[in-house]
């Protein structure tokens, strides 16, 4: 009895001093101050280059940016130097796939490796200077991108700033139920038939924690003997108006998959926020994207590297490749949103700024390009008080490279220096000094 009533004491003694530091005001060490000295800084909203610029950073992000000779860098503040190179805002790719496609290696061949590959694929990215990224369907890894996200987020590992689809949406069918790889594990397709089955798999998947659903309205196609692209669809409109409804409600963006023609058309008319691909896209789609301010995101690189194949199997004429040029070109003439969505996965990560020189090739200048990962990335992810510009209240997202990219779009390629909320993930440029 004696040592209960010692033990009681000590409790209460303990209690009270909890109780104690929980009033008392606490004291942190305020984060240190940041500076990096900008030679050249792009505006991505403007799309104009400024000279001699400073951007502070304090904690994960930006609480001031403007002309160097303006900006007071606090004393005790850490720089880094940047004064002989640009910098730009982080940037966003709103299509790609982490999750490994077509390795069949038998070392391979467990989820969890898969896992560790997706890992790797995601901080590729991340060095390359993507800072924020959309995994549009995980090709056979379940809800793995939600907990490699998860992972992210809480510091677990380093990596880019993710929204994620688990698997895509599909209907009986349509042709791509499962794995494109002789891989165990869930399919990388889920099958739907109708509205409600529809509203079902939305549920299911808010559920397992996505930020986005992916649905696959047109997935089959061919070419008619004069080149034109026939495009199957895959769900009506009556299930596409279903999945959109539902995800709004639950807090959900929707993609879709969708070359052309009837799939494409439900896509737009049933509300999806990011069609995809837009391979062979028509007037009466250009209108009513245009109509409803939505913004196209074509997958330029992966459907670059389908054209071997479209050519063996057309006898040399046609392929979505030539056909893309096409769409793009109208679509820029038609001054439609255009969105930056590599589709990487099928081709190396890190390598996704290789299709900014298109962008150019195709008609648009190197600020316009910029601008489909900057300005229209933000916008898709819905993220634009966050990321895409470098302002004041954003994340402390950067990126350097060496020369102008406004007069050499292919230095996007060369990028030397990124920092993701305030941390430097590489510099190649600069040694840091405290002011």
């Amino acid at each position: 009895m004696r040592w209960k009533s010692v033990l009681m004491i000590i409790l209460g003694i303990l209690a009270s001093a909890a109780a104690l530091w929980s009033q008392a005001p606490q004291t942190q060490t305020p984060a240190q101050t940041v500076a990096v000295r900008a030679g050249r800084l792009f505006d991505s909203k403007s799309g104009v280059m400024a000279a001699n610029q400073t951007v502070l950073i304090s904690g994960d992000r930006i609480t001031d940016v403007g002309p160097s000779d303006r900006i007071q860098i606090p004393p005790g503040a850490k720089v880094i130097d940047l004064s002989r190179a640009t910098v730009m805002p982080g940037l966003i790719d709103t299509h790609l796939h982490v999750f490994p496609i077509g390795d069949n290696g038998p070392a391979r061949q467990t989820p969890q490796y898969r896992e560790l590959l997706a890992l790797v694929n995601a901080q590729k990215d991340l060095n390359a200077g993507f800072t924020s990224v959309v995994d549009l369907q995980s090709e056979g890894g379940g809800y793995g991108t939600v907990d490699l996200r998860n992972a992210i987020n809480r510091g677990i590992v380093s990596g880019p700033r993710m929204e994620v689809v688990g698997q895509g949406i599909e209907s009986t069918g349509a042709g791509n139920g499962g794995l494109p790889i002789n891989l165990p594990g869930p399919p990388t397709m889920q099958i739907v038939d109708g509205p409600w089955e529809a509203r079902k798999a939305v549920r299911e998947h808010a559920e397992k924690g996505v930020d986005m659903i992916k649905i696959y309205s047109t997935f089959g196609f061919h070419f008619e003997p004069d080149g034109k692209m026939v495009n199957v669809p895959s769900f009506t409109l009556e299930e596409t108006q279903a999945i959109v409804e539902e995800a709004h409600r639950l807090g959900l963006k929707v993609a879709c998959h969708a070359y052309g023609g009837e799939g494409l058309h439900n896509c737009i008319e049933g509300g999806v926020d990011a069609p995809q691909h837009g391979i062979d896209l028509d007037e009466e789609s250009i209108r009513e994207l245009k109509k409803r301010n939505e913004t196209f995101v074509p997958t330029i690189l992966d459907i670059r590297d389908l054209e071997p194949g479209d050519l063996r199997n057309s006898g040399g004429k046609y392929s979505r490749w030539r056909l893309l040029q096409v769409s793009f070109k109208k679509a820029l003439a038609a001054n439609l949103k255009i969105g930056f969505g590599s589709g990487a996965g099928p081709f190396p990560h890190g390598t996704q700024a290789e299709a900014f020189p298109y962008m150019v090739e195709w008609g648009m200048t190197p600020a316009q390009t910029l601008q489909t990962s900057y300005v229209a990335g933000a916008e898709i992810m819905g993220w634009q008080d966050r990321v895409g510009s470098l302002e004041k209240g954003k994340f402390a997202d950067l990126i350097a490279v060496s020369g102008d990219p406004l007069a050499d779009i292919t230095e996007m390629q060369r990028v030397k220096f990124v920092m993701k909320g305030g941390q430097v993930v590489r510099n190649d440029l600069s040694a840091s000094a405290n002011n």
